[in-house]
């Protein structure tokens, strides 16, 4: 299976949660209901993200305004609401997260919300702000990883592939911290939300950092001590993508948002200055990201019996 890079063709991939959430007033009608006070056939498209305060947002809210769609963001503060909120039909779309995060949380809600457009893949990293290298971490150092179960087994592997820890399972999608070999490894791993890896930083000797949470807690990605390849065998499922409601799938309105995402110039630069020009820009289609969906979401669901 291939992937496509603004346009061309990408190395073959193989293989985020939210507590304080802005209010949300009333649910939204959809897209295809909804009208702006801009004008006749105007509609408005609410999309809940991670970091609305990102300049490219601004950028493609602009772009959107231009081919007659209001986009309205919903700024979330962690990553426990957007998907509830989309279900509940609070959101049209929402874009904060990977597929494997996704495929989770169906799982666990016996729900059905679908992956509609892809973004990027970004690095997932190690910082510090005790120590510049990795070997300056001592024997018995502690390394915040985030808590919800798809970051969490990420960022273990990370951590297995920094050399800081082992794993008895060998490093897998489902990896928890009951398969770090203490014996078999140099330091120590606690769990904590994803937005406050980055913040306990002055507590722990590293964390491991979300993408969404770099930059707001003042880091910058050339400090990072390790981080992991976005273009390697393991990460297709970590794709981040829109996500919609299954109903919504063939939305043209929503299809249009992705294209000017995927294909606005600004946009696509704005997202990768962002990340400090570690994301992989995709514009794998839809379908290929369902079928991705759908083998994580039925290997969670035999993980769990």
């Amino acid at each position: 299976m291939t992937f496509t890079k603004r346009g061309t063709l990408a190395a073959s991939l193989t293989a985020c949660a939210l507590a304080a959430a802005t209010v949300l007033a009333g649910c939204s009608t959809g897209a295809s209901d909804d009208a702006a006070d801009s004008g006749e056939g105007s509609e408005t498209v609410k999309i809940g993200v991670v970091g609305a305060s990102d300049p490219y947002w601004q950028t493609f809210t602009d772009a959107a305004a231009d081919e007659g769609i209001t986009v309205e963001l919903i700024d979330f503060t962690d990553y426990n609401q957007p998907n509830p909120a989309l279900a509940e039909g609070e959101l049209d779309l929402n874009q904060f997260q990977h597929i494997q995060y996704l495929a989770d949380y169906n799982v666990s809600n016996d729900d059905d919300l679908v992956s509609v457009g892809a973004t990027a893949i970004y690095p997932l990293a190690v910082f510090s702000t005790k120590h510049d290298a990795l070997e300056d971490i001592p024997e018995g150092g502690t390394v915040a990883v985030p808590s919800d179960p798809s970051n969490r087994a990420r960022a273990l592997n990370v951590l297995q592939s920094a050399e800081l820890i082992e794993l008895s399972d060998g490093g897998t999608l489902f990896s928890t911290p009951d398969d770090v070999d203490a014996a078999k490894s140099k330091v120590e791993v606690t769990e904590m939300d994803a937005s406050f890896t980055a913040t306990s930083l002055a507590d722990v000797d590293a964390a491991v950092v979300n993408n969404d949470f770099v930059t707001d807690a003042g880091l910058e990605f050339s400090e990072a001590l390790y981080q992991d390849d976005p273009s390697d065998e393991g990460a297709k499922y970590f794709i981040n993508i829109f996500a919609a409601r299954a109903d919504d799938a063939d939305n043209e309105t929503f299809k249009k948002l992705i294209e000017i995402y995927q294909t606005n110039e600004e946009v696509q630069a704005g997202v990768a200055e962002n990340s400090g020009d570690s994301a992989i820009l995709l514009d794998t289609p839809a379908a290929e990201l369902q079928e991705i969906q759908d083998d994580a979401e039925a290997q969670i669901a035999e993980s769990k019996g």
